[in-house]
């Protein structure tokens, strides 16, 4: 993809925006049985549409189309296409001939072009709003969205309260995945209609991604309005599946057959759902019953691979794809998602080729634009290849990253390789992004996935760098450390692993491998138990389809694993993982593993949590009357914190109230009972942060020291703390490594582009004689650009000579010579090296 042809793509997508609203001629109003027959429609109440439209003149196009469009709902397509070709034959450019152009596009019969072609003349020929619109979906559904898109801009101006119109072009825009401005246009509809269904479904189309329970309340909303309504039906169908309720989605696709016995999209989501089952031959007979109503329908096979892709199934969702180009080769919403599946695989070539065929076909697709651009700057990340592993990364930050990021993902797939008794199948592509949308982009095809830090496909990982985001919002380690997880669940599952699962494997694995990665959820959890607001084990993955309940569910996820480990040890959580790879559910896996289901094995969880988060429970409930501690006088507060010393929010609030007061010592012993009822309390307000502020208000250095070294010690993501502790450390000239080092490492850890860390922890690796290690620091802190680069040559070059290799030391002591010719320190060392000295 040449920069020429993203720039002028860039161009044509601006077509793609609402405009301001113009003027144009008043459309005519329909006439009273139009309008009952068309809420009628809207209803779903179709015996009621044909009773409206006899009213009508017989002869009527626009009658003939609300008749014909109820008995498409309802799967009677041949009394459709009856109805509407006479009236079409009169009437070329009638709503009649635009219902026929439409039903022949979705069964896949050759004139429908013809049709559509002659309809969509309207949009050049007519001033009237509503024929222009009608010219739009014709223009729409032949794929000339550019044309489409003016016709709808010009027709929205000329009738901007018609909910029609606003929720054509709404659906315009959500094909294109202009999700912002399709939101926009289906909002300006139920501005106009409140109960128009059309508008409510592409609502919550629109916001599947970003929220899904809103976007199920609309569904179940218009429902509400039309319990006939298929497209709500399937709505909530897919979305059932994505949450792993089956049971669930079947019955909402069952209750769309009973309205439309020939529904493609139920035929095909009811196929998509017997293939993720495992269920091949119900599969094949479900895709073979929509393929005898349209023989071309690809969607059929498109929905599957969507299906499949959800459920970690991507190489499966690749073959099912293709079998969709295989009916229809020039599909290119279908090579579009040929692109996408490619790149969950590893197959960036076959993407391109894939993605650019789409592109050439659709140059309006704002995911197809995206992905491509990304791609482009992909192609200038920095490959480094490891046996298995292949990390890409950005040119900048290759030199820091590679020197971390590889030994890490060796050493974590060594070593979940060996806990879990599987080697994973290569080779394994790690995709490092300095920026989140870019990292957005690879992952789904748009930006966003704000709270996402990484992704896992089986073979392929995409993360955020650490420079995707401020230093403290994550540690990248932990990040990759997860990912890596899946690459071992996700294979050893053959894919089928739910998410409950190897989410709660990974968050778990996460604690195992270095307790400062653990999820810093403690203190909210114990207050979720305490109000009984934390997630029953049936309930938790539909959790993650929830963006209130996420961070929580992945929490509970591994405390569910820290569960069985402790009932059933590592060879029980292995023995699950490789049952789940028959193709059971959840409850069916159990049962086959450990005798028992969910909610069976809710009350040994509850035991288990009770056992470990009881104190703290306990410590964190709010005695009544707290509320209103801070409007009580200090002596008060005192009172009720004496009858409360067990009480951590009690203590806190007293000792923020001491300090507000200018009470330090009080304060301090105040916070000071606090930090012992809940020792692991992190965060700017936590007690060893406010007793370390008091210390450094009060000058007191050590206890300044002690209480950063405590703050330091549970609140892992606090970089500021912990610079802060290195610079009193070093300001009271504190040198030994032990104390040192740890401050150092989490400085690194969290920000490994910080070039004093990483000198720091280069010699104290020389002062125990790592060399190895000290030559990694130092090589991080030249690709950092030092103020002193001479230094930094020099201290490069003493790790090697400490290592034994004089060839590479006496080059970059030459390099810090050639900056700082009178250096003596690289004086000394040349000596040293040529003169064959000691080491």
């Amino acid at each position: 993809m040449s920069r020429t042809s993203l720039s002028l793509l860039g161009a044509a997508l601006a077509f793609l925006v609402l405009p301001s609203y113009g003027t144009a001629q008043a459309p005519r109003r329909p006439a009273a049985p139009l309008q009952a027959a068309v809420r009628a429609l809207n209803e779903g109440h179709y015996d009621d549409v044909e009773a409206a439209a006899d009213k009508l003149d017989p002869r009527d196009p626009a009658g003939i189309a609300l008749k014909a469009r109820a008995a498409i709902a309802r799967g009677r397509y041949d009394a459709a296409e009856a109805m509407l070709r006479p009236a079409a034959a009169r009437a070329g450019q009638s709503d009649a001939a635009l219902e026929l152009g439409l039903l022949q596009k979705m069964l896949g019969r050759g004139d429908a072009t013809a049709i559509l072609e002659k309809v969509a003349m309207l949009a050049d020929t007519s001033n009237d709003p509503l024929e222009v619109a009608r010219g739009a979906r014709a223009l729409r559904a032949l794929g000339r969205f550019e044309e489409a898109n003016a016709a709808y801009r010009e027709a929205s101006a000329g009738f901007p309260s018609d909910p029609a119109i606003q929720t054509g072009w709404g659906e315009l825009f959500l094909e294109k995945f202009n999700r912002t401005d399709a939101l926009k246009s289906f909002q300006m509809a139920l501005q106009a209609d409140a109960r128009w269904t059309p508008a409510l479904v592409g609502a919550a189309r629109t916001l599947e991604e970003e929220n899904p329970p809103q976007a199920v309340g609309l569904a179940k909303r218009a429902l509400e309005v039309n319990p006939s309504s298929v497209d709500a039906q399937l709505f909530l169908a897919g979305e059932a599946a994505d949450a792993g309720h089956n049971d669930e989605a079947r019955e909402a696709i069952d209750k769309a057959l009973a309205v439309n016995a020939s529904s493609l999209d139920a035929h095909a989501l009811g196929a998509a759902l017997a293939f993720v089952e495992d269920k091949t031959q119900e599969f094949e007979a479900g895709a073979a019953k929509t393929l005898a109503i349209a023989p071309n329908y690809a969607d059929v096979y498109l929905a599957a691979g969507e299906l499949a892709a959800h459920n970690y199934r991507f190489d499966e969702a690749v073959q099912l794809t293709r079998r969709a180009l295989a009916l229809d080769s020039k599909n290119y919403r279908a090579l579009a998602d040929l692109g996408v599946q490619l790149l969950r695989t590893g197959d960036e070539p076959g993407a391109r080729t894939a993605l650019e065929a789409s592109f050439k076909a659709d140059p309006y697709n704002t995911l197809t634009y995206n992905l491509l651009q990304m791609m482009d700057r992909l192609d200038q990340f920095v490959t480094v290849r490891d046996g298995d592993l292949i990390l890409r990364m950005h040119k900048d930050e290759a030199p820091v990253l590679q020197e971390y990021a590889v030994a890490l993902a060796h050493q974590a797939l060594n070593t979940m390789s060996a806990r879990y008794e599987f080697a994973p199948r290569g080779p394994i592509l790690i995709e490092i992004f300095p920026r989140h949308d870019d990292f957005a982009v690879r992952t789904l095809g748009l930006p966003g996935m704000i709270g996402a830090l990484g992704v896992c496909f089986g073979r392929v990982v995409t993360m955020d760098s650490p420079k995707a985001r401020p230093p403290g919002d994550f540690q990248w380690e932990a990040t990759l450390w997860h990912e890596l997880g899946h690459v071992i669940t996700l294979q050893m599952s053959n894919q089928r692993v739910p998410r409950w699962l190897t989410e709660g494997i990974s968050e778990y694995e996460e604690q195992r491998a270095r307790p400062e990665w653990r999820r810093d959820m403690d203190l909210m959890f114990a207050g979720l138990l305490n109000r009984g607001e934390a997630l029953k084990l049936k309930d938790l993955n539909a959790a993650f389809q929830d963006p209130k309940t996420i961070s929580l569910a992945y929490y509970e996820g591994s405390l569910v694993v820290e569960h069985i480990i402790t009932e059933y040890g590592q060879a029980g959580l292995n023995k699950l993982l490789r049952t789940f790879s028959q193709g059971l559910d959840t409850d069916a896996a159990l049962k086959a593993t450990f005798n028992l289901d969910f909610v069976r094995m809710q009350s040994g969880f509850d035991q288990m949590v009770e056992k470990k988060f009881g104190a703290m429970r306990r410590a964190m409930a709010v005695p009544p009357g707290v509320d209103e501690m801070m409007k009580m006088s200090s002596a008060a507060m005192k009172t009720v914190a004496g009858a409360n010393p067990n009480s951590f929010p009690v203590q806190m609030a007293l000792g923020r109230a001491l300090r507000k007061e200018g009470q330090l010592d009080e304060a301090v012993q105040a916070f000071g009972r606090a930090a012992a009822l809940v020792p692991t309390a992190a965060g700017r307000d936590s007690p060893h942060a406010e007793m370390a502020a008091i210390a450094l208000e009060k000058k007191d250095t050590a206890r300044a020291i002690a209480e950063l070294t405590a703050l330091v010690g549970v609140d892992f993501n606090n970089i500021e703390a912990a610079r802060k502790l290195a610079g009193m450390l070093r300001e009271n000239g504190v040198e030994d490594p032990a104390k040192l080092t740890p401050t150092y490492e989490r400085i690194a850890a969290i920000d490994p582009f910080d070039p004093e860390a990483h000198t720091a922890l280069g010699r104290f690796a020389l002062q125990r004689n790592d060399a190895d290690a000290a030559s990694r620091e130092f090589r991080a802190v030249i690709a950092l650009g030092p103020v002193d680069r001479a230094a930094a040559y020099t201290d490069l070059a003493e790790s090697y000579f400490k290592a034994g290799k004089r060839a590479e030391a006496k080059k970059q002591t030459l390099a810090a010579l050639e900056i700082a010719p009178n250096y003596e320190r690289a004086q000394d060392l040349l000596l040293k090296i040529v003169g064959g000295g000691d080491k």
